[in-house]
């Protein structure tokens, strides 16, 4: 029987599949004809958690009763765990009842935030480059969105005055995302302030994406935007494990904040998912609650390759910042390559090295490369030389 019949729905009818499911077909095509690929595109960590946060999980796991269905927005554990974790990491103080939530992932309450908030042609501000999850999101429900430029002049930062006062009006959700993916930068407390008032001001909901504050190299420290005095007013912080412990596969992250947005999203979420397994959240409380110095040593490993990335890069031609935060490098490739879609392609398959072209991240990705640092570092250093070679040839 023929399915012709079946359509997409006209609200996901112009979703494309997600870049990076795309180039992992590419790269398994490659790699089936012999091709050694290293993967400086995805941001996924290559190192393992802490064992003590594993064997929390374990532990858990051997437990008879912890395999039932666990409470909607996270066991109370977990909550409490990230509340805690804000107060000794932030001195921020959060209600873990109410302004607290657990998700299967942040990944999932970035696309859902859009749904629980903004209707058809209501406006969401969005970064250019930015993750193409805010994006999805916004189009899931036909809201408008205006995009906010994020150049190297203005340090990578938004310029809220260049918002036209009649967009601010409109928009239900303006998302930023410090420390930056894709751009590695980073914003001051002074920053956070201004766009906490410019919420206000415009009542815009600030969501916040903020996975990376726990990745800080040169005596970083990352602030939280939840710091600011009466914040919760019209700010949610988006925040996630896998990124800060290592824990991409396990999809345990969180949302903080206002608790009126934080109760639409748990409703919604009580629709279409049942909480997490419980020995991941065990395991995550243990990781926001326990000892942190070894996170230490990991960062000193991924500014390692942080450091030979830039040198390489720098003698090759390339412009590219020092980022004193996340796993990414975002550099300008050299101005004889005209198209960073080409020149990743070509770098691909001609030496086996995967980069992300920067307009996979929007318009104003034009002409950069996103490099991750979640590779083993000696497979960082073969790149690098392929990548040099390989560039003495163009």
């Amino acid at each position: 029987m023929s399915l012709d019949f079946v359509k997409p729905a006209e609200r996901i009818s112009a979703f494309k599949p997600y870049f990076f499911s795309i180039l992992g077909k590419k790269i398994k095509d490659l790699q089936s004809h012999g091709l050694d690929v290293i993967r400086l595109d995805m941001g996924s960590p290559d190192l393992p958690p802490a064992d003590f946060i594993i064997e929390a999980m374990v532990q858990s796991a051997r437990s008879a009763d912890s395999h039932g269905y666990t409470a909607y927005g996270g066991i109370p554990l977990f909550r409490e765990a990230v509340a805690k974790y804000y107060l000794n990491r932030f001195n921020v103080k959060l209600d873990p009842v109410n302004e607290v939530l657990g998700l299967i992932g942040s990944k999932e309450g970035l696309f859902d935030l859009p749904v629980v908030l903004a209707n058809m042609g209501d406006v969401i501000l969005i970064p250019d480059p930015g993750y193409p999850v805010y994006q999805s999101g916004a189009e899931l429900v036909g809201a408008e969105i205006h995009y906010v430029p994020l150049v190297a002049e203005n340090n990578f930062l938004p310029d809220l005055k260049a918002i036209p006062p009649k967009i601010a009006y409109r928009a239900k959700i303006m998302w930023i995302n410090y420390p930056n993916n894709p751009t590695g930068a980073v914003a001051p407390i002074e920053f956070f302030e201004e766009v906490v008032e410019f919420g206000r001001k415009h009542e815009i909901v600030i969501a916040h994406d903020a996975p990376y504050t726990e990745i800080c190299y040169d005596g970083y420290v990352a602030p939280s935007i939840l710091q600011v005095p009466d914040s919760k007013d019209v700010v949610v912080e988006f925040n996630s494990l896998s990124k800060a412990y290592n824990m991409g596969g396990w999809r345990l992250g969180m949302v903080c904040g206002n608790p009126k947005v934080l109760k639409l999203l748990q409703t919604y979420k009580s629709q279409m998912d049942n909480s997490h397994f419980a020995p991941i959240q065990i395991a995550g409380a243990t990781a926001l609650t326990g000892d942190q110095n070894w996170l230490i040593n990991r960062n000193e490993i991924y500014k390692e390759r942080r450091d030979i990335i830039l040198e390489t890069l720098r003698n090759l031609g390339f412009q590219v910042n020092t980022p004193p935060s996340t796993i990414y490098l975002w550099a300008r490739i050299p101005s004889r390559f005209e198209d960073c879609i080409e020149f990743c392609d070509r770098l691909l398959r001609e030496t086996g090295v995967s980069m992300t072209p920067g307009t996979v991240f929007g318009e104003y990705g034009k002409g950069y490369v996103r490099i991750s640092l979640g590779i083993a570092t000696d497979r960082v250093r073969v790149a690098m030389e392929r990548l040099t070679d390989w560039m003495k040839k163009q």
